[in-house]
């Protein structure tokens, strides 16, 4: 059985997670993209996860060989497709900062991460409107979207009232038009990684069957999405540092010269483990939701656009907007609490 509200505060702190990964990459110095994204990746898709299923999941490589292929095939290609998302994600951040970028992606990430799943296995009706409990979650998914569009046009009114100068001052490479365009692709790709998580319930079961605790029963998924996560962006950052020729920079060689190599790494493990515990406290979340698992989904990206937000009035993001766009914008933040309270009744009355 259960514990919804348990589950609820799980799916926070991996919100918090989640929006606070970012951050420590804002320190590294003469590193290019492509370096301190790979160096925090290898921690984010390789390292932590296998580190802490290793060390949470009974008999993890027993589990992983009895997995039928078909459930590890799809658990690694939606994690592929899930890469192509997260490459554009941080560009997508790195065009539109923080807030507007993530409410813009997560928004599509939302919708088609928790809508999909249930309307491609059938159950769509039977989890979410043929009673009390789905109704509750299929409002409480609504508020979440009102609240990513008040966030949104609290970022597009910004946009429009600041100067070139105040939004670079902000984030120094904005560009709505290019932001905008990239935040709609990953928003959609990022979605794929709801599909690789629900690919692996087989993977759960068993976790299950040979002795796993309840809360770490999703790990072993982890590493496989992951792992397809790893594929996509070791070839696209492979590709850029062959054409940069940026590979010496690890050094603090060639343009990295001078680079403080000591902090750039330790910003990159910082970073890439902030990300990974955000589907470390996802998994421990999901478990507490019973039938309506998939609903995590929501819980989750509402909790990311709420610290993403709060991240971004802490870096001065919306220092020079108006009054009555930062309350627009803590208005959309209230809603989506909101949203993930109303999500948690919802589960709470199932059980």
């Amino acid at each position: 059985m259960g514990n919804p509200l348990l589950g609820l505060v799980f799916h926070w702190l991996g919100g918090l997670s989640s929006a606070s990964f970012y951050v420590p990459y804002k320190g590294i110095r003469k590193w290019s993209w492509e370096i301190f994204w790979l160096t925090g990746g290898i921690v984010s898709w390789l390292v932590a996860p296998w580190l802490f299923a290793s060390l949470q999941t009974r008999d993890l490589l027993a589990v992983l060989a009895a997995t039928p292929r078909e459930t590890l095939f799809w658990c690694w290609l939606f994690g592929a497709l899930w890469g192509l998302g997260g490459l554009t994600f941080g560009l997508t951040m790195r065009y539109l900062g923080l807030s507007l970028g993530m409410a813009v992606a997560l928004g599509l990430t939302t919708a088609f991460g928790t809508l999909v799943p249930p309307l491609f296995d059938g159950t769509f009706a039977d989890k979410l409107l043929s009673n009390t409990s789905g109704r509750v979650i299929l409002a409480g998914v609504v508020v979440t979207l009102l609240g990513i569009v008040l966030v949104a046009l609290a970022g597009k009114a910004k946009e429009a009232e600041l100067s070139n100068e105040a939004k670079t001052a902000a984030v120094s490479e904005f560009n709505l038009k290019k932001g905008l365009a990239v935040a709609v692709f990953s928003g959609i790709m990022s979605a794929c990684f709801a599909f690789g998580l629900a690919a692996g319930e087989p993977i759960r079961k068993l976790s299950l069957e040979h002795g796993t605790g309840v809360l770490w029963q999703g790990l072993p998924v982890l590493c496989v999405v992951l792992l397809g996560g790893l594929t996509t962006n070791l070839v696209w950052c492979g590709g850029l540092i062959l054409k940069n020729r940026s590979a010496g920079e690890w050094l603090g060689r060639r343009q990295g010269a001078g680079a403080p190599l000591a902090l750039n790494f330790g910003l990159c493990a910082l970073g890439g483990l902030a990300w990974y515990l955000q589907f470390f406290f996802y998994t421990m979340g999901e478990s507490q939701m019973g039938r309506f698992g998939f609903s995590s989904w929501t819980l989750h990206m509402a909790s990311i656009i709420i610290f993403s937000t709060l991240w971004g009035f802490a870096l001065k993001e919306w220092a020079a907007a108006s009054k009555k766009t930062r309350g627009l914008v803590i208005a959309g933040i209230a809603v989506l609490v909101g949203s993930t309270v109303v999500i948690g009744l919802g589960n709470a009355l199932a059980v």
